[in-house]
């Protein structure tokens, strides 16, 4: 969601239909990571982009704790054709809620929101918040010592609106000092 952690240019904003997001761990990461999930109440923003030569391998195994699922007529965008769109899905039965073992890195959180405010501004914060479940999940405070790969320095107004968020969705911050260390992320 964040252009500043990856190189796929034209970059489209772009909405999904019939998806949520919500938070996750699988056997393949350490940590818990947002993954989308069917459901035909809701609708969900993000970005489209070309793929690099059409290399989708590359991109599967960037992407490999999901299963690559193509988007027919469930995604807008403003493009005048209909490219091949998917979404990255965590397969049913094969993810489970975040625990204190999994939890939810802040330092990717704060990429995430970024992301979200420099394409949608506060109210696409606002959404995103909005349509993903599973605030319940312990949140690690890494931000002084990043474990997420692709982090990104915040300017203290963005890092106030990440707080601000999680007081409102009354997330249960733990600070590093506080966790017992885990094997930092890889993608």
């Amino acid at each position: 969601m964040n252009r500043k952690t990856h190189e796929y240019g034209d970059a489209e904003r772009a909405r999904a239909r019939g998806w949520r997001r919500v938070w996750r761990h699988t056997a393949l990461r350490p940590v818990a990571f947002l993954t989308a999930v069917p459901d035909p109440d809701c609708e969900i923003e993000g970005l489209i982009a070309p793929v690099p030569n059409g290399d989708w391998r590359a991109l599967d195994h960037r992407e490999r704790a999901y299963d690559r699922v193509e988007l027919t007529d469930m995604a807008h965008h403003p493009l005048p054709f209909s490219p091949q769109v998917a979404i990255y899905s965590i397969p049913a039965g094969k993810h489970g809620a975040p625990t204190m073992a999994h939890p939810v890195l802040l330092s990717y959180l704060d990429v995430v929101v970024q992301g979200y405010l420099r394409e949608f501004d506060e109210a696409g914060v606002a959404h995103f918040f909005d349509t993903t479940e599973g605030w319940d999940a312990p949140i690690l405070d890494d931000r002084a010592h990043p474990h997420y790969p692709r982090h990104q320095a915040l300017p203290p107004e963005e890092t106030a609106l990440v707080d601000h968020w999680l007081d409102r969705v009354e997330a249960r911050v733990v600070h590093l000092d506080d966790h017992p260390p885990i094997p930092r992320a890889t993608s």
